[in-house]
Parts: C-alpha cells; structure tokens; sequence
C-alpha cells in the first residue's frame, strides 16, 4: 500500500475539525491584532487634532489682533564697537547695526540710553519702546506696563515721534492721538517681532495682556 494510501486511511472527522478549530482561533488572533492597530491609530489622530487645535486656539488668542504698521528696515552689520563710540545708522531709532558688547537689561528707564547699547538688546531678540520724555505721566505709566521680560522701555529725546516701536529690522512709528495711547498696536508689534534678533538669548515666545 502506498503513503498516499496510507495518510487517506489514518485521516479522520476529528483531524478536520482541530484544523477548523486552529484555522479560528489564528483569525480570531488576526482580528484582535488589526483591532489593536486601529486603536493606536485612531489615539494618534485623536491627539493629533488635539494638539493642532490647540495650537490654533492659542496662536488666535495671543497672536497679533490689528494691522502690522511697521516698517522692514535694511540689515546693517553686527560688530561690537567700544562703549562710548558711536555708530552711523540708516533709521531713528536704529534698527540693527553696530553696538556696545552689553545689552541693557530689559526693564523701563526713566533716563536715556545709548542708541548703541540699545541695538545690542535687540539683537537679542528684545523690543525697544523709545518714547519722547516730555510725554505725559499717564501715558508712561500705560508704557511702564510693557516693560520686562523682552522688553525694553526708555525715553529718547531724538525720536522725530512720541512712540517708537523696534525690533530687529522692523520699526513702527507714531504720534499719542488726542491723549490716547494706542496699546493694541503696541501688543501686536511684541507678539509679531519679539524673539527675531539673531543672537535670541532664552526668551520664551509669545505675548499677551
């Protein structure tokens, strides 16, 4: 008799059903794995959607609400030059350029400051608000408020207006309106241009009030 033979008479009904059973329990296996998979899939773009909506809602409450009124002013040079030497710049108040080795530390002032050591600050990624001296007590209070963090606030006599808004290659410029101050284009400016400088020292981004 043949192997052939001989496998066709050792088979029997209950080989068949403990195939039928393993051959279940692997798709029952399959399933559980696929649906193991799909799970951890469908977390990760669950969480996804969180995150990135999330980051959309904070970027809607904090980010800039008006029109940007600055102005993009040419990139001047960056070398450090010896404290009491002045630099040639290409905007009032400068906006890049040559300056002193150390910045001024970001709080208000109610004494002027050299433009070069100013410029060292915004490097840094600080905003400089520049403000005349013989602007009224309330509006330099409303100014005070702005200060620290990474930001700088210093009366300046050689502004050719009341508020100078500066940044890294970016300057808005704007005269006080019947008394009144306008914060929001204050706010927005920060929000835009803090943090931009070439040399960013640690300074955490974003802004609000």
């Amino acid at each position: 008799m043949s192997d052939q033979n001989t496998e066709q008479l050792n088979h029997t009904p209950y080989d068949d059903r403990q195939k039928q059973k393993k051959a279940a329990r692997e798709a029952e296996i399959s399933k559980v794995r696929r649906n193991r998979v799909f799970k951890k899939t469908g977390y990760w773009v669950v969480g996804l959607a969180v995150i990135i909506g999330g980051g959309w809602l904070l970027v809607s409450a904090t980010g800039p609400k008006g029109t940007d009124y600055s102005q993009a002013v040419q990139i001047l040079g960056r070398n450090h030059i010896a404290n009491g030497s002045t630099a040639v710049y290409n905007s009032n108040p400068p906006t890049s350029g040559d300056h002193y080795a150390s910045p001024a530390p970001a709080r208000f002032y109610d004494r002027e400051l050299p433009d070069e050591q100013l410029v060292h600050n915004l490097e840094h990624g600080h905003i400089w608000i520049a403000y005349k001296p013989d602007l009224s007590g309330e509006i330099i209070d409303i100014l005070k408020d702005f200060s620290g963090g990474n930001v700088v606030v210093a009366p300046r006599s050689k502004n050719d207006t009341d508020i100078a808004l500066v940044a890294w290659g970016r300057l808005d410029k704007f005269n006080i309106e019947a008394g009144i101050i306008d914060q929001q284009r204050i706010k927005d400016f920060i929000s835009r241009y803090q943090n931009r400088g070439p040399e960013n020292v640690n300074i955490p981004r974003g802004y609000s009030r």
